[in-house]
């Protein structure tokens, strides 16, 4: 059986640095922080008090009133990042065969605003008042659902949760369906909406947050020595994948092929990575084998690099083991230091980035690196694309996330070729 080819035709996004794709991706090409003051609750008392929250974000700009009470906000962001994408693709959705059409939206954790809510407004001596629409705005999958109910799409319709890989898993889950024959085109993706008191609360116990509570744009410092932990954010971005034949057939516009999907296991520890980044190499691997690619045919990596002392080692280690010397010529980012750590969104978060850097040539910056913060065991000979964007030629890019529990899946994209 000869494979189906999988490309990307539309690209939507709400994200700490914006509530469009094309917004997002201009300010990550200028080095733009999205880190600032948390909002969304009291969090004086909290050891974090700040996190990368999506700013002007008016939820009756996009849903009625009662729509609005219907949807929790990761809800609400799969929806405007699914019908932004749906509109970059240019499908006709008057046309298109919406039996073939699919949904795939992760989520790490789902619902948690809902969650708090919900408990925190129970009180036992009246006996057990839920709000009716408790358990459907909660779950991890009713995103997906929503969509292909606004929509009618009657294919593949699921949400994937494997923490912060998410949405890379989402993707994974699409290609291979689209390679399969089982849908002409499927939006993937992921959100999350984590910035409550239970989110911060629970991560500040593991200790896993930056607490630089004096400078929280310069929070998020991958590779740097002073990093003190991720900055936790929230957002959606949602990616339109399309059978190559089916976008011809219809002129679309391509963005990039998804031609090298990877997934393993770390099988190590619950939330930290393997020190020696065990499962980053057999992942990273995975997807080059997976898309026949040798080391030397990658370009940029845009890198899990959550800005943790152990990860940011485990993976610029996991590179160097490899791509022996491509290493040393590959441009290489995190984003994550811009935008946060969107958790279950954050991989198709860096998809679209991997995307648009093959797509526009142009790699965003790892910002926030100061001159000496370096910590000796990671090798600064590797280009980590510190604190300005850069214009390269980009043919392939791979994207790589990793969750707790030792989840691991890379995606790798190249230019299309019409071959």
């Amino acid at each position: 059986m000869e494979l189906k080819r999988v490309v990307v035709t539309g690209l939507g996004a709400v994200t700490p640095l914006g509530n469009t794709a094309p917004e997002t991706w201009q300010n990550l090409i200028a080095g733009k922080s999205g880190a600032g003051p948390i909002t969304l609750f009291d969090a004086s008392k909290f050891k974090t008090q700040f996190a990368c929250e999506v700013k002007n974000f008016n939820v009756l700009d996009y849903f009625d009133r009662k729509e609005a009470r219907r949807f929790d906000r990761y809800a609400q962001f799969a929806m405007v990042a699914s019908d932004e994408s749906l509109k970059d693709s240019g499908l006709d959705l008057e046309k298109v065969d919406k039996n073939r059409v699919g949904v795939i939206i992760a989520a790490g954790i789902g619902g948690l605003n809902t969650f708090e809510h919900e408990v925190m407004e129970y009180d036992p001596e009246f006996g057990p008042r839920f709000n009716p629409f408790f358990i459907p705005k909660m779950i991890s999958d009713i995103a997906a659902g929503q969509v292909s109910i606004k929509y009618g799409f009657h294919g593949p319709n699921y949400s994937t949760a494997s923490a912060c890989a998410s949405s890379t898993n989402s993707l994974i889950d699409a290609a291979m369906l689209i390679r399969l024959g089982k849908a002409n085109v499927i939006v993937a993706g992921g959100a999350e909406a984590p910035i409550c008191a239970a989110g911060v609360g629970g991560f500040n116990a593991m200790m896993a947050l930056s607490t630089r509570n004096d400078s929280p744009e310069t929070a998020s410092r991958p590779f740097s020595a002073s990093r003190d932990g991720f900055v936790m954010a929230e957002g959606g971005c949602c990616l339109v994948l399309e059978e190559l034949e089916h976008a011809k057939a219809r002129g679309a516009r391509i963005y990039a092929e998804l031609v090298g999907t990877g997934l393993s296991a770390d099988a190590y520890h619950l939330t930290a990575s393997h020190p020696e980044g065990l499962g980053a190499r057999l992942v990273m691997n995975n997807a080059m084998e997976d898309a026949g690619m040798k080391p030397e045919d990658i370009d940029y990596i845009n890198v899990h690099g959550t800005s943790t002392s152990v990860g940011d080692i485990s993976e610029s280690k996991a590179i160097v083991d490899v791509f022996g010397e491509q290493a040393y010529k590959l441009s290489i980012s995190s984003t994550k230091s811009m935008t946060g750590h969107m958790l279950g969104a954050a991989g198709a978060m860096e998809a679209m980035v991997s995307v648009m850097s093959v797509y526009e040539d142009i790699i965003p910056p790892t910002i926030n690196h100061e001159e000496g913060d370096n910590d000796p065991k990671i090798d600064y000979n590797l280009d980590f694309t510190f604190n300005k964007a850069k214009k390269r030629v980009v043919k392939a890019a791979l994207s790589n996330t990793f969750g707790f529990g030792g989840h691991n899946a890379s995606v790798i994209f190249k230019k299309y070729e019409n071959r």
